[in-house]
């Protein structure tokens, strides 16, 4: 099982009328059981090394968001049976989300190597937080230069920098279901 191949399998739900979280939950444990501590280690180094170009002030934030909620989510999807199997995600934004996707396989590579797990973590942890469990890629209370933060108003998700990234195609902001923060 190749690590792209989640995209085929995803792509099959697609001509259904409607996508359970059950069903994406399916494929997603599939996947992310064929990585490896050693994935996660070569990930947790990558993310280590790219947050050395983060200003001082915000790496240890930017480490420890990203490490807790992008790699160690793994982990919680493997072990996730509590969610409402049945719940209807939405279909648009998730046929909608392929060209990103297949773009992160191409992008968002560590290595050369045809086994490198880096992009499947990318798309697992994605659409897991997205379709899944239905908050922001970026965590609540994630900052960003100039002391913005990812926030909750009334229920709704806010960005402080959304709309920065509407122009790049390979941005998962685009999957994100946060809105930009109005009043920014």
């Amino acid at each position: 099982m190749e690590p792209e191949e989640i995209l085929v399998e995803l792509k099959k739900l697609s001509p259904q009328d409607e996508i359970t979280k059950h069903e994406i939950m399916e494929i997603l444990k599939k996947y992310a059981s064929i990585i490896s501590v050693y994935d996660l280690m070569m990930a947790t180094s990558y993310m280590r090394k790219d947050g050395e170009f983060v200003h001082a002030q915000y790496r240890e934030k930017y480490l420890e968001i990203y490490i807790k909620y992008f790699i160690m989510r793994m982990k919680e999807v493997l072990g996730n049976d509590d969610y409402e199997k049945s719940a209807i995600i939405d279909k648009q934004a998730f046929d909608d989300s392929f060209p990103m996707l297949k773009r992160t396989f191409e992008k968002e590579r560590i290595s050369a190597s045809e086994d490198d797990k880096f992009p499947l973590i990318y798309v697992i942890t994605s659409l897991y937080t997205t379709f899944i469990l239905e908050e922001p890629i970026h965590p609540v209370g994630s900052e960003f230069p100039g002391s913005l933060k990812v926030e909750e108003r009334n229920g709704k998700f806010l960005c402080p920098v959304k709309d920065n990234q509407k122009d790049n195609v390979d941005a998962i902001c685009h999957l994100c279901l946060a809105e930009q923060t109005p009043d920014i």
